[in-house]
């Protein structure tokens, strides 16, 4: 059981790491903000977007690696 768990928490935090260096920077909205705001497709529709998807890769493998960290925690103070 711990060995799984320590598995799922390896995989959880390279997927973490990966989703959230390839998601965009924000300085893109602060320069729309100074110059203005533009409407765009993308903008309107940000439910579609890879940009939201890595989102919510990154909340969801989140979840499960925090999960995992309680039940390893707990499964080591069941066993003691």
């Amino acid at each position: 059981m711990r060995n799984l768990l320590i598995v799922i928490q390896l995989i959880s935090a390279v997927v973490i790491i990966v989703s959230i260096l390839m998601q965009p920077s924000k300085m893109d909205g602060f320069a729309n903000f100074v110059s203005g705001t533009t409407d765009t497709f993308f903008s309107r529709n940000k439910s579609k977007t890879r940009e939201s998807m890595l989102a919510r890769v990154t909340i969801v493998f989140s979840v499960i690696f925090a999960l995992s960290v309680i039940a390893q925690n707990l499964s080591r103070f069941i066993q003691n």
